[in-house]
């Protein structure tokens, strides 16, 4: 036999298997009558299941529940020790005849069964199986903690062999109990660690391996997992070419998985693909990363596995139109309401619902089913893995009226039926697959629906021409401009702040209690009917995915990158960038410098002004304006230049006839930070009194600036400035010492929000589009908010603390650190560059966009002047 055809899908769901032995299965006690069959007899926990040699006959289960009779057959002579067991049955099982996939035969007849051992002891082999067949007569959690013990009892004599791995002389870090999933399968076996690779050793011979072997070095990202709603789960990637690419396993309790969690992030053998929430969130949020690449990875991180039925990924029902000739992606009839729960889209059965619900006892629920469940998953993926089902639901497919039949008619069902709620599965949106679920590939006979008719591949909408045809028009709705616009609605709904409590019954998205994490503590169920009943309903009613998200989620910006980029050149991500001078004029740090046609202009804490010609390479103009330090400078038109001074001055220079035109009071303390409104004729000053004022009646040049036309008080010093234009409006953004950012609005002089983003000062500020804001602190940290939901979508930690920043108005943003110019890609959210630019910290950074220069300024006294090169 090249290969078994047994599997543990042959089992029931949680059903053990122990060990095999060779032998003979006949129907007579004499292998010269009846219809001996030569092959492997397989001891479970629940039944006998014999894998006979000849691939025609088919594979007989005994189930040890509907056994009579279990004995070893006297011989017929006294002298001779009978290797024989006797199975007498009420009924049995045939599975896989002629090797096709289809429904088990269920023989309902008296049988008996005679097992000719080749080798084993029918002595010590009928003691473990009357033991099972005791166990069998017992109630379920009476059964289960029995095979558990037994289990155990096999566990604890189980050794791992060393001589399975790669070299003997390894040194074992961790040897621990544990369990590999797979769907609707867990098989028990020895988990051991070892400075270079993870060795699992199964307790059974099913495995095509004796051992798996997972290198460390090939591991790329590791995921605790919720497993049956207790954190004991590790799911593990690897390389898609190593020999185990991906394997899930679960422990017997939490410090176990984090033990060897920790091991394993610790090892330096392991270099893991980090990747961030927060980062994933902001490339899909710029249109980098797919619809369906987002949800795939939320469901990742909510615990959603392709090993784990009973939390499988979670995709939405997005298109509402299953009866129109041609799918209008235009149309907004054309798609589901994104912002409502399944159960919620039909009005007359929501309001039937609530009714239920508020007459209901406590806790209440609104829905009575789940929208993803195993039954649910394998509802729609029948035909792709049939042999799912069939454990699922003990060798039986599902009544022919009631399974996959046609999209349209499923559809509806979720609409109207009272409990139907299902969402989808991520094969309705993968187009690599290109639809084969939805096809009969294997040829399976399930049977005839009521009208005669069989059942055999889905009926597609007639919009659809094939299965990858339909599959690719659903992917294309995913992506499409209204889905993008709404899918963070949904998200709210699945992963975010709507999916529990009172936003949950504010939205119609209420479940059943056990479905959510922490609502049951397992460990603390004594009694054992009550535990199964639970772990039952845990496993076949389905689980809410862990929550990720609190607030709104941020919606999408650029929801079609991809016309942008056949339309429009691709938008610079990064720039090469070669130093073209350096300018030594200042006797201390330079706090501020700019770039005005040929001449760039700085300011330092030598309360000098200094003005240098690019073109002539030379200092053209030196002024001292003040006896302390100059802290910034902005230009306000052609010639003029105001700088804010620590002696709570601003002060005006005409660059073209070299003289100080005027100086006025601006704070009660030093001013720390200028900002120059063009289109509103309006100079911003920041101090370190906590105040921000707006200046205004700025006429011709020489005209010193008059009239305060608002101010704005902080709790701290006044550290960083920056605006947004939202139409008419024009709001102004501070950052204070205090970790806080508000946001005023100009016209109204009211604070439309303040928050405290950082922990530490908030030492640089920068609107991006779409009313995202980048704020850097003192303590490294770096952060983007999304203004429109006051929700962090970014943050990382940068090697020092960034002193400036600027955008060049498309992708890329620069940062200046402690004598570092940091380059990101903000559209894919990357660090693209680090340049050692100063030996100082860098403490402004200006971009001219005409000569597509960047000028720098640093605390070593220089300002350098910069050619950007976009990289191809």
């Amino acid at each position: 036999m090249d290969k078994s055809r047994f599997s543990l899908l042959l089992l029931e769901p949680g059903e053990v298997y122990f060990e095999d032995f060779s032998c003979t299965l006949n129907d007579r006690n004499n292998l010269n009558e009846g219809n001996p069959r030569h092959g492997c007899l397989k001891l479970c926990s629940k039944s006998l299941v014999f894998e006979p040699r000849e691939w025609a006959c088919p594979l007989v289960k005994l189930y040890f529940r509907d056994c009579n009779n279990i004995c070893i057959v006297k011989p017929q002579l006294s002298d001779i020790v009978s290797n024989i067991i006797r199975v007498k049955m009420k009924q049995y099982a045939e599975m896989l005849e002629e090797n096709i996939l289809a429904p088990y035969k269920f023989m309902y007849e008296e049988k008996e069964f005679f097992i000719f051992f080749d080798f084993a002891s029918a002595e010590e082999c009928l003691s473990q199986m009357e033991q099972l067949q005791r166990a069998s007569t017992l109630h379920a959690p009476e059964h289960n903690s029995m095979v558990a013990t037994i289990l155990h009892s096999r566990y604890m004599r189980m050794v791992f062999d060393p001589v399975m791995m790669d070299d003997f002389t390894e040194q074992i870090i961790c040897e621990l109990q544990a369990e590999k999933i797979s769907p609707l399968v867990r098989h028990q076996g020895k988990l051991a660690i070892t400075p270079t690779t993870i060795y699992f050793q199964p307790f059974s011979n099913v495995e095509s391996s004796p051992i798996l072997k997972l290198k460390l070095r090939d591991l790329r990202r590791i995921y605790r997992r919720r497993f049956l709603l207790r954190q004991v789960g590790l799911e593990l990637y690897s390389l898609e070419n190593s020999m185990v690419p991906h394997i899930y396993l679960t422990f017997q309790c939490e410090g176990d998985r984090e033990r060897t969690y920790n091991i394993l992030e610790e090892s330096p053998n392991v270099n893991l693909v980090k990747r961030h929430a927060e980062e994933m969130t902001m490339q899909w949020q710029n249109g980098i990363v797919s619809n369906y690449d987002y949800l795939i990875y939320l469901n990742c991180q909510a615990d959603r596995s392709e090993k784990d039925l009973t939390q499988y990924p979670v995709f939405p029902w997005v298109v509402a139109d299953y009866t129109s000739e041609t799918l209008d992606l235009d149309r907004i009839e054309t798609f589901r309401d994104l912002s409502k729960p399944m159960g919620a889209l039909n009005p007359d059965r929501l309001e039937k619902l609530k009714e239920r619900f508020h007459e209901m006892n406590e806790p209440k629920f609104l829905y009575g089913s789940h929208y993803s469940a195993p039954g649910l998953v394998l509802f729609y993926l029948v035909r792709k893995y049939p042999q799912y089902m069939l454990c699922l639901q003990n060798g039986r497919f599902d009544h022919p009226d009631r399974m996959f039949n046609s999209v349209k008619d499923v559809y509806n069902n979720c609409l109207r039926n009272m409990s139907d709620f299902k969402e989808l599965v991520p094969e309705f949106y993968n187009t690599d697959t290109k639809g084969d679920f939805l096809v009969n590939m294997y040829e399976i006979d399930f049977g005839e629906r009521h009208d005669g008719t069989k059942v055999n591949d889905v009926a597609l909408p007639p919009w659809a021409a094939s299965p990858e045809d339909f599959v690719s028009k659903l992917r294309q709705a995913l992506e499409s401009d209204y889905v993008s616009r709404h899918l963070h609605l949904w998200i709210d709904l699945i992963f975010g702040y709507k999916q529990r409590g009172e936003e949950a019954v504010k939205a119609d998205n209420v479940f059943h209690h056990v479905c959510y994490e922490g609502a049951v503590d397992l460990e603390r169920i004594l009694d054992m009917n009550d535990r199964h009943a639970l772990e039952v309903q845990i496993m076949e009613f389905g689980q809410v995915p862990k929550q990720l998200f609190t607030k709104p989620h941020v919606r999408k910006i650029g929801h079609v990158i991809e016309k942008t980029l056949s339309c429009n050149p691709a938008p610079v991500t990064s720039y090469k960038v070669e130093c073209l001078d350096v300018i030594t004029l200042h006797k201390e740090a330079v706090t501020c410098a700019l770039r005005q046609g040929p001449r760039i202009i700085s300011v330092g804490k030598d309360g000098a002004l200094k003005v240098y010609d690019v073109e002539q390479k030379k200092q053209i103009r030196s002024i001292t304006l003040c006896l302390t330090p100059l802290s910034s400078c902005v230009m306000i038109d052609d010639n003029i230049v105001a700088a804010g001074s620590w002696d709570n001055e601003i002060y005006l220079y005409d660059v073209e006839y070299g003289r100080k035109v005027e100086s006025f009071r601006a704070h009660d303390d030093s001013v720390t930070c200028l900002l120059w409104l063009e289109n509103e004729r309006l100079l911003i000053s920041g101090g370190a009194d906590g105040v921000v004022r707006v200046w205004g009646n700025v006429g011709r040049a020489g005209q010193a600036l008059r009239g305060l036309r608002a101010e704005f008080d902080h709790d701290g010093s006044v550290a960083t400035l920056a605006y947004r234009r939202s139409g008419q409006e024009v709001d102004i953004m501070a950052g204070t010492s205090d970790g806080e950012v508000s946001i005023w609005r100009l016209r109204t002089r009211q604070r439309l929000s303040v928050s405290r983003v950082h922990s530490a000062a908030v030492t640089a500020c920068l609107v991006l589009p779409a009313a995202r804001l980048l704020t850097a602190s003192e303590n490294c940290d770096l952060f983007v908010t999304d203004l429109s939901v006051a929700h962090t979508v970014y943050e990382t930690r940068l090697p020092s603390a960034a002193h400036c920043c600027h955008w060049d108005g498309r992708a890329v943003v620069w940062l200046g650190c402690d004598g570092a110019l940091l380059q990101w890609d903000m559209l894919a959210v990357a660090h693209t560059d680090h340049h050692c630019a100063h030996q100082g910290t860098v403490t402004s950074i200006y971009l001219d966009e005409a000569t597509n220069t960047l000028i720098t300024a640093s605390h070593d006294k220089t300002v350098k002047l910069w050619q950007l090169t976009p990289n191809s």
